[in-house]
């Protein structure tokens, strides 16, 4: 099994961790101390050494700050997490918070004591967060204290940095060599007045040099910083390459060393302030850590704030990796059939939330196999809900959250796969017996949305947030909603999560033509059940408006569940969708599966 199911954490634990840190903060004389969900790269799955805020606090969501002081301890997550945050959290300990409404600089400038000295890792806050705690601080005449990480004094049982070995990823995958695309970026990086690019996060690394690797669970990047000079002459200056040693093998070493110099990543401070003086330095302000910022500024150099150059061109995928994420969509809408057929097949009250992610996962590596391919990991822990549980956005099962499927109640299952060729995340929502009350109706209106974004037709330059009230329109005639973006960006195997873009009220980056990315509206009732839909689309050029126009093409095929559709609330052109959408599936899956498993998809792709 790729996921576990063990406890990863308890609210029991949270009183006396908070209070080993405040005695680390008296000590150090700050009056707070930030932790934010975050590592050295700002990633957003983070390996197990780096999972601080979940040591401290219980929460183990992906996005989360909390600001200790001497009498307060406040939790910010943003909506997906809410309820599981009430769950994974100790109340008499923490407040929770919006991340969005009430951001922690927000909250700084609020609830800040005159004079307050913010104690922080410089590694785990960028250069823009910097700026923005220090200003909300200025207002109270407070100011930042860049300290080692004191949560690290206090995590006497911390584990040990990944070490997992690197791996080539073919350019039959790639469609492009890692030598073209440091060519792009050294120019990129010319063009905006620098001299290097300082590359901090692992996946921008992972693409850029064609590597993969084993050091985040479900993410196959390996923990990694890059150095990258701009163009001279046609011709880029050799990157430096700061990974430990150790995970390259000899197998692989001659090629990755033909496209970059080896060095520590415990070296890169040193290296960056002997190259500095004089020169400028590429730098996200968004990725990059302050203390990197603040090595190059200290011996001589000048930080030209500018979005990491790989993460547009990453995101638009050429025409290997879309072909790749078509074939890894198949054998997915394959093994996704044959687990709904089986689920099918399960008596009301027989199954549980973890046999049900245990056996999808099963499927999904046997049917690798029979289709020349391999699981290489799935691409997040499988969101596998029963009844109440499918009303927590991203909730994780574990052993003693497990809940049975019973009849008359919802199933959510939200997954996906890392293939070579290509990554994958669907979501369906199933009747488990007869629907609960109530259920019809939402999953419908959920429905509708998911037609609207599939069928969405744009001119180019549109953003997501233009698009993203197009899933949303037919709940909010109800008085509906939910707490989450529609949809998010995906690469090609590698973060199932990706920018810029995405389809959300914050989805401000422009849709382009190769781009990824999920379709999910959703809708939860809270200790009932939880309805998503979620299929991925790739960004196209619309053929029939011609051009200037985009549409979407569905990269996903599995069956919609016609139980808990209520036709009455579909229009005719809604319909027709749905009934073009199944007989593609039919079309596309069938030819894969057994008689009996056939059998079945021929009922639950059958017009509306």
């Amino acid at each position: 099994m790729f996921q576990s199911f063990d406890v990863k954490s308890s609210p029991d634990t949270g009183a006396a961790r908070i209070a080993s840190l405040r005695a680390e903060m008296a000590a150090a004389g700050v009056d707070a101390f930030l932790v934010p969900h975050a590592d050295e790269h700002q990633s957003e799955y983070l390996p197990p050494h780096a999972e601080r805020l979940a040591w401290l606090t219980g929460f183990t969501g992906s996005a989360g700050f909390c600001i200790v002081t001497a009498d307060k301890a406040v939790l910010f997550v943003d909506g997906r997490y809410t309820l599981q945050a009430a769950v994974q959290t100790d109340p008499a300990v923490f407040t929770v918070e919006s991340l969005v409404d009430n951001p922690p600089s927000q909250w700084l400038s609020t609830h800040a004591q005159d004079g307050m000295k913010a104690g922080y890792d410089p590694w785990l806050v960028t250069i823009g967060q910097e700026k923005t705690f220090a200003k909300a601080l200025a207002r109270k005449n407070g100011s930042l204290v860049p300290l080692d990480n004191l949560v690290d004094r206090v995590w006497s049982d911390r584990p040990a940095p990944p070490a997992g070995p690197v791996a080539l990823h073919p350019t039959l995958y790639t469609g492009r060599t890692a030598s073209e695309k440091l060519i792009e970026l050294a120019e990129v990086t010319r063009q905006a007045g620098a001299d290097y690019c300082v590359m901090t996060d692992p996946v921008s690394v992972a693409w850029t040099f064609n590597i993969r690797g084993s050091d985040v669970s479900h993410i196959p990047v390996a923990l990694a910083f890059a150095l990258l000079p701009a163009q001279e002459d046609a011709s880029p200056g050799k990157p430096t390459l700061f990974i430990y040693e150790t995970k390259i093998g000899d197998a692989i070493r001659p090629a990755v060393e033909e496209l970059a110099e080896i060095a520590a990543p415990d070296d890169m401070l040193d290296a960056l302030a002997r190259l500095a003086e004089g020169r400028t330095f590429l730098c996200d302000p968004a990725l990059v850590a302050a203390a990197i910022a603040e090595a190059i500024k200290s011996a001589g150099g000048r930080i030209v704030e500018a979005r990491d150059p790989a993460t547009l061109p990453r995101a638009i995928k050429n025409e290997a990796e879309i072909a790749g994420s078509r074939a890894a969509h198949l054998r997915d809408g394959v093994a996704v059939a044959r687990f709904l057929a089986w689920l099918d097949r399960q008596a009301p009250g027989t199954t549980d939330e973890i046999s049900v992610a245990s056996r999808l996962e099963a499927f999904r590596a046997q049917t690798a196999t029979e289709m020349n391919a391999e699981l290489k990991e799935i691409s997040f822990d499988t969101i596998s809900g029963s009844g109440p549980n499918g009303a927590i956005v991203h909730y994780r099962v574990t052993n003693e959250t497990n809940r049975t499927l019973e009849g008359n109640s919802l199933y959510l299952v939200d997954s996906g796969a890392q293939y070579e060729d290509g990554t994958t995340d669907i979501t369906r929502t199933i009747a488990i017996g007869e629907p609960p009350q109530g259920a019809a109706e939402d999953f419908t209106l959920v429905l509708k949305g998911h037609i609207a974004i599939a069928t969405a037709r744009f001119p180019q330059g549109t953003r997501g947030i233009e698009i993203d009230g197009f899933a949303r329109h037919a709940l909010w005639q109800r008085g509906k909603d939910y707490a989450h973006g529609t949809g998010h960006g995906v690469g090609a195997y590698l973060s199932v999560h990706e920018g810029p873009a995405s389809i959300s009220k914050r989805g401000m980056e422009a849709l382009e033509a190769g781009m990824i990315l999920s379709n999910e509206p959703g809708f939860y009732r809270e200790g009932r059940y939880g309805i998503r839909i979620e299929n991925l689309v790739l960004v196209r050029a619309c053929e029939e408006l011609g051009g200037g126009f985009l549409d979407f093409e569905t990269l996903t095929f599995a069956p919609i569940d016609r139980r808990l559709i209520d036709v009455t609330l579909l229009t005719p052109d809604e319909i027709d969708w749905l009934n073009a959408y199944h007989a593609a599936v039919r079309e596309k899956i069938a030819p894969h599966l057994g008689e009996t498993d056939r059998a079945w998809l021929e009922a639950a792709c059958a017009k509306l």
